[in-house]
C-alpha cells in the first residue's frame, strides 16, 4: 500500500511530540474533475469489534461470514451474528513475521471455490519467508495455497491439507497485492504487486519495470484453474487466457501494468465485471476496469498521467501510449490526487436492497488522509460508458464532520449484496481496535 518514503514520514509523526499535529489539510477542497458538490448519506451498524486487523470479510454462501485477519487468523461469525470463540484457520505459524507498528504482508485474503458446500474446498493467499531458492536478500514469498475443511468440523479448517499452487518470490515487502477472487467462469483470478519498494525499480525489478516485464509475475493479474492440471502444474492454464500462446509472455497472466492492485473485486450483477484498486506512487491514486490482456499502464503511466521513475513527484508531460508489445494503454475508470488520501482501497458494485439509491454504483474509500490518526475517506462512484467516472464523498452519518474517524481496511459483501467496510484505529496489525460496520440507510 505504502511506499519507503512515506514509511519514513509515519516514523517521524510517530516522533512528534505530544499535542502536535502532522495532519493533510482536510478542510473544504475545491471541487475536482471527477468529483460532485452534492454528497450522499449512509449509516452504519455495528457487526463486529475486538478484532485486530481485519483484511476480508468474505461469504461462504451458506449463511456464515468469515473474517479473514493480516495475523494469520480466520474467524467464523455464524448466521445470527455469533463470531465462534475458535479461530476456522490459522496459518501464523507459516508466515514471515509481521510488524506491529505498519505491514503489507500477511494473510491477505480468501476465496471459497464455487462449489464449496459439495467440496469444502478454500484458497488463501499469505506472506510466507523466503525460499531457498530465493535471491540473496529478498523479503518473503507470495503463496496461494488451497485448504480443505475438516471432515470432523465444518467450522475449521485441516491445516495438514494445504496444497501450494503458485509461491512468488519477492525482493521487497511491501506491494503484495492480496484480493484472490473467483470470477463468474469459475475461475481463480490473483492479483500481484510489482515487487515492491518504490518506482518500481531498484533489486529485483526488470529494466522496464516489473509491471511490464511479462516473464514475470509480479505487476500482474494471475488467472488460472484449480480445477484442472496442465503438465508439471498443479494448476491448469485456461484455453482462453490471452497469452496462453505466446512464447514472450507467461500464460498465466490475465492482465499487466499494475504497481500495488491489493483489493479486487467481480460484479454480481451487470457484465459482471472485474474491478481492481491500484494503489499510487506519490501523486494518483487509481481504480481499474480490468479485461482480459490489458495493460494499465504501471510504470510508464500513474492512473491517467504520465510517470518517470527518476522524478516520482511530477508527472511528465509525455510518455509512450503503447506497451511493450505494441497494445494500447488503458486509462482506469476512477481516478483522484493526493490532496483527497494516501491510498485507495477498492470495494463492490453495490447489488444490494437497503439502500436503493446506490444500486449499480461502485462503492470504495481512501484509506487516511493522515498517517497519525485514522481519518478515511468513504467514496461512491457512478458508471460511465466512457472517461473517468464521476465520484464523490459518503457522508457518514451520526459521525463528527461525516467522517469514518478510522483507518479504513476493506470492504465485504454478503449474498444478498450488502455492504461492509472494514475499520481500525491502528496504522498496523496491533491491538484489538478493529470493527465491521454495515452500510446501512442513515
Amino acid at each position: 500500500m505504502i511506499d519507503k518514503f512515506r514509511l519514513i514520514i509515519m516514523a517521524m509523526i510517530l516522533l512528534l511530540p505530544a499535542g502536535l499535529s502532522a495532519d493533510i489539510d482536510t478542510t473544504d477542497r475545491t471541487v475536482e474533475a471527477g468529483e460532485s458538490s452534492l454528497k450522499p448519506v449512509v449509516g452504519l451498524e455495528l457487526i463486529a469489534e475486538g478484532l485486530v486487523a481485519p483484511m476480508g470479510f468474505v461469504s461462504a454462501g451458506d449463511g456464515r461470514m468469515f473474517i479473514v485477519e493480516q495475523t494469520g487468523l480466520i474467524r467464523v461469525m455464524q448466521a445470527d451474528g455469533t463470531i465462534l470463540k475458535e479461530p476456522f484457520f490459522d496459518i501464523g505459524g507459516r508466515m514471515v513475521p509481521i510488524s506491529s507498528r505498519y505491514d503489507e504482508r500477511g494473510l491477505l485474503s480468501l476465496s471459497f471455490h464455487p462449489q464449496f458446500s459439495e467440496n469444502g474446498r478454500l484458497f488463501v493467499m499469505y506472506s510466507a519467508p523466503p525460499r531457498e531458492s530465493a535471491p540473496e536478500g529478498w523479503d518473503c514469498t507470495n503463496r496461494i495455497s488451497e485448504f480443505r475443511v475438516s471432515q470432523e468440523d465444518s467450522d475449521k479448517v485441516d491445516m495438514s491439507s494445504e496444497k501450494v499452487l503458485i509461491e512468488v518470490d519477492k525482493p521487497q515487502g511491501n506491494h503484495n497485492g492480496g484480493g484472490i477472487a473467483f470470477g463468474p467462469d469459475g475461475y481463480l483470478y490473483i492479483p500481484l504487486g510489482d515487487g515492491g519498494g518504490a518506482d518500481d525499480t531498484g533489486m529485483g525489478h526488470a529494466p522496464e519495470g516489473n509491471g511490464q516485464n511479462t516473464q514475470t509475475f509480479l505487476g500482474k493479474i494471475l488467472r488460472i484453474d484449480v480445477d484442472h492440471q496442465d503438465d508439471g502444474l498443479p494448476y491448469g492454464i485456461p484455453s482462453d487466457n490471452p497469452f496462453r500462446e505466446d512464447e514472450d509472455t507467461l500464460p498465466e497472466i490475465w492482465a499487466l501494468g499494475f504497481r500495488n492492485p491489493w483489493a479486487m473485486s467481480f460484479d454480481r450483477g451487470g457484465e459482471h465485471d472485474l474491478f481492481v484498486s491500484d494503489a499510487g506512487q506519490d501523486l494518483w491514486e487509481e481504480v481499474d476496469l480490468v479485461v482480459r490482456g490489458g495493460n494499465y499502464g504501471w510504470r510508464i503511466r500513474e492512473g491517467t498521467h504520465c510517470f518517470d521513475p527518476q522524478s516520482p513527484a511530477e508527472s511528465p508531460s509525455s510518455c509512450p501510449e503503447k506497451g511493450p508489445r505494441g497494445e494500447p494503454l488503458i486509462d482506469p475508470v476512477i481516478e483522484y490526487g493526493h490532496d483527497l488520501g494516501t491510498v485507495v482501497v477498492g470495494g463492490y458494485i453495490y447489488r444490494g436492497t437497503a439502500m436503493p439509491e446506490l444500486e449499480g454504483e461502485y462503492i470504495f474509500a481512501d484509506w487516511s488522509n493522515d498517517f497519525g490518526k485514522g481519518n478515511g475517506t468513504l467514496l461512491v462512484a457512478t458508471p460511465s460508458a466512457e472517461g473517468l467516472w464521476m465520484w464523490e464523498e459518503l457522508v457518514v452519518a451520526g459521525r463528527p464532520g461525516g467522517r469514518i474517524g478510522a483507518f479504513i481496511r476493506g470492504f465485504g459483501q454478503d449474498d444478498e449484496g450488502e455492504i461492509y467496510v472494514l475499520t481500525s484505529s491502528e496504522m498496523g496489525p496491533a491491538n484489538e481496535t478493529a470493527k465491521i460496520f454495515k452500510l446501512i440507510p442513515p
